[in-house]
């Protein structure tokens, strides 16, 4: 790490963070309101004690409100951190705390986890041996091998939302017990993605945060608790020397490029692991607490548009700035694909809290020439009551798309009235996204994701069963709508288990065959099942892991699956970046239409049931030029019902491709090996979904 230089500089105001050059670091951090600035440096990651502590002269070492320091001598794996004195005045806003060693907010990694204690962040006294640590980082001495983002359009993207630990920490994960739950253990899945179909991966909560920010005796174990934006989890890493964890990340993404694969983070910049007024003094709140968060009329407390305790002020000028930082600095450094901001209306709220109609933060993330070839997908909501689906701003964000979520749950499910939606949600829910140029692709569609009953649970359970987290099931969201089939859990009945797998396979149907970018929540391919818990935050254990011995078990789904995603890449008609034109009637013996469209059906032809107590639905797809013509049926009804089919220009037959009903591996046939249907109708068994194909019939 090198020596300290007797000759200590001022140093300058930028960059923030910690920067190194051959002769040395430049130290920065913002603080308007600190009175005093001590930089620690530690000769060891778990030191209980700095080796050196350098006091900041406020008229040598100040610049504005920029604290800054260039040290000679010291190199990358430097161990350092702050400690901050100034006013502790809550009533004014103020949380100074000088006795707290604080993580600089530009850290590039975090150690001390060996001895970090939260309690120690939250109760008075001299935390510095429980506390965590910041690292030197030397960004450029990675070899990236001409790695780049890989860019993929939306019309060609399949998202895998996924648990970095949670995908390969089983025992029977066949990763080596060291690097069970890390970035090298998902390399060696990433043949399994692949083969999947699977285009991005959507990593759950990466940057590092508190794992010890949990009721007692569980453990924080999505990860939406950061404390340190810019640092990639250290637990994630095999490696565990003070910076192993930034260069196992790259190796990893570096492994997803080779094969294909974007990955795109789950980024949480809504709220901090510093919680409310109660909660541990980490970074921000002893650096500039009224800068960093959104306070009350009593600036004693935190506004709570989180749902956990505090909100980051993101429209806050330095904030922002730290935001756009971060967003650059895992692109340009890190080379990800993309960002998931979770609980994204947050960040349109300003200084006060209020919604603000041009939030500057979003616009820059909208419109900065670094972040303009990757994905900037919202979570268009916040637990304080904003929803913004549809009406996200700006012409860059795509949406994660919540009523094609509960609207396709509740049509397979059988709940009345539900048609209209159903169509909607099929066509890239135009009802909601209203203008008139938008790619449909930028609906992100999903049935299930981490928060909520997977895919094998929403079929399984008709109640949340989160008593293990210890809340009396009081948490998780109450409206599921979920259907048991018959039985509350696991059963040994035949007839509930087929019920079950046709209903998966009637969800994964619809979600597949509808315009936007569909995303799958890991496991669901296999039936991974948390047991009925719609809120395993806290769960690091079997209820939340992959199983791998489901890959076996229901490989007959995983087929359907793969099979599936295949097919459907495969079409210009999922392709298309326009709204699909929609026809009143279908055309009977050509092709008509230039651009692709859909003509809706009922059981009789171009007869839409769209009545309150109708359960089902066929539409036919069109793709001229591309010489695409599909049939789709989807039937909730709980009763056969024969459809219509349309009529074919001669030489033309229609193929079925899909029907939930049959057995694997009936249930999806290639189209190579599609049996022709004979006649004017098919007969849909119930609560079923087809899909047929026009084309030639094979030669004998």
């Amino acid at each position: 790490m090198g020596k300290p230089g007797k000759d200590i500089q001022p140093g300058r105001s930028f960059p923030l963070g910690a920067t190194v050059s051959p002769e040395g670091v430049n130290f920065c951090i913002y603080s308007k309101s600190g009175e005093a600035v001590e930089l620690l440096l530690f000769e060891a990651a778990d030191d209980p004690k700095p080796s050196r502590v350098i006091r900041l002269d406020p008229k040598r070492n100040r610049t504005f409100y920029y604290w800054h320091i260039f040290v000679p001598g010291l190199q990358a794996g430097q161990v350092y951190a702050y400690r901050v004195y100034g006013p502790f005045a809550p009533e004014k806003g103020h949380r100074f705390d000088g006795s707290k060693v604080l993580l600089d907010p530009y850290a590039r990694a975090v150690v001390g986890w060996e001895h970090y204690s939260r309690e120690a962040a939250i109760f008075p006294g001299d935390n510095c041996p429980q506390a965590l640590r910041s690292v030197v980082l030397d960004p450029t001495t990675y070899d990236w091998e001409d790695d780049t983002p890989l860019c993929l359009p939306y019309s060609k993207t399949v998202i895998y939302e996924m648990h970095v630990a949670g995908f390969t920490r089983h025992p029977n994960s066949g990763v080596e017990a060291t690097k069970r739950g890390t970035y090298a253990g998902l390399i060696e899945k990433i043949p399994y993605l692949k083969q999947l179909g699977i285009t991005a991966v959507e990593l759950m909560p990466i940057h590092e945060f508190d794992e010890q920010d949990a009721r007692p005796g569980l453990k924080n174990y999505w990860g939406y608790s950061t404390l340190a934006f810019f640092a990639p989890h250290r637990a994630y890493s095999s490696s565990k020397c003070p910076l192993g964890a930034v260069d196992e990340f790259r190796d990893m993404v570096k492994a997803f490029h080779k094969a294909g694969i974007e990955v795109i983070l789950d980024v949480v910049f809504n709220h901090t692991a510093e919680g409310n007024h109660e909660g541990p003094t980490l970074s921000f709140r002893g650096l500039e607490n009224r800068a960093y968060y959104i306070l009350e009329k009593n600036p004693a407390h935190y506004s709570n548009y989180s749902g956990c305790g505090n909100t980051v002020k993101a429209n806050h000028e330095v904030v922002a700035r730290l935001i756009l930082d971060c967003l650059r600095y895992w692109v340009d450094v890190m080379h990800v694909d993309g960002f998931r901001f979770d609980l994204a209306s947050c960040l349109s709220r300003g200084k006060t809290g209020h919604p603000m109609e041009d939030p500057p933060l979003l616009w820059s993330i909208e419109s900065d020439p670094v972040l303009a070839g990757i994905k900037i997908i919202a979570e268009a909501w916040d637990a304080g009551g904003l929803y913004q689906v549809g009406s996200f701003i700006g012409d860059r964000f795509a949406e994660w798309n919540g009523p094609f979520r509960d609207d396709i749950r509740r049509f397979v499910k059988g709940d009345p009235g539900m048609v209209d939606e159903l169509a909607a949600r099929i066509l890239g829910s135009p009802d909601i996204y209203k203008q008139p140029d938008r790619e449909p692709n930028r609906s992100i569609n999903f049935v299930t994701c981490h928060d909520g009953f997977t895919l094998n649970d929403l079929v399984s359970y008709n109640e949340k069963h989160n008593e293990d987290n210890g809340e009396a099931s009081r948490d998780g969201a109450n409206d599921n709508y979920s259907w048991n089939c018959g039985v509350e859990g696991e059963t040994s009945d035949p007839t509930i288990n087929t019920l079950r797998e046709k209903q998966i396979k009637n969800l994964l149907t619809t979600l597949l065959f509808s315009q936007g970018t569909p995303m799958l929540l890991m496991g669901d391919e296999v039936r991974r099942s948390q047991f009925g818990n719609n809120n395993a935050y806290c769960q690091d254990n079997e209820i939340s892991w992959f199983d791998w011995s489901l890959v076996d078990k229901h490989q007959d789904l995983r087929r359907f699956v793969t099979e599936m995603i295949r097919f459907v890449q495969s079409l210009e008609l999922f392709q298309h970046e326009e709204l699909l034109e929609v026809f009143d009637t279908s055309p009977t013996r050509s092709y008509s239409a230039h651009k692709p469209y859909v003509v809706w059906h009922g059981v009789k032809l171009n007869q839409p049931d769209w009545s309150y107590h109708s359960h089902s639905l066929a539409f036919s797809l069109y793709h001229p030029d591309a010489k695409e013509h599909l049939h789709i049926i989807l039937n909730a009804y709980w009763g056969s019902l024969k459809f219509e089919l349309p009529s074919l220009k001669r030489g033309t037959a229609w193929h079925r491709i899909v029907d939930t009903s049959l057995p694997t591996p009936e249930d999806f046939c290639p189209t190579a090996e599609a049996p022709r249907v004979r006649g004017s109708s098919y007969l849909v068994s119930d609560r079923s979904s087809v899909v047929l194909m026009a084309y030639p019939p094979r030669k004998a």
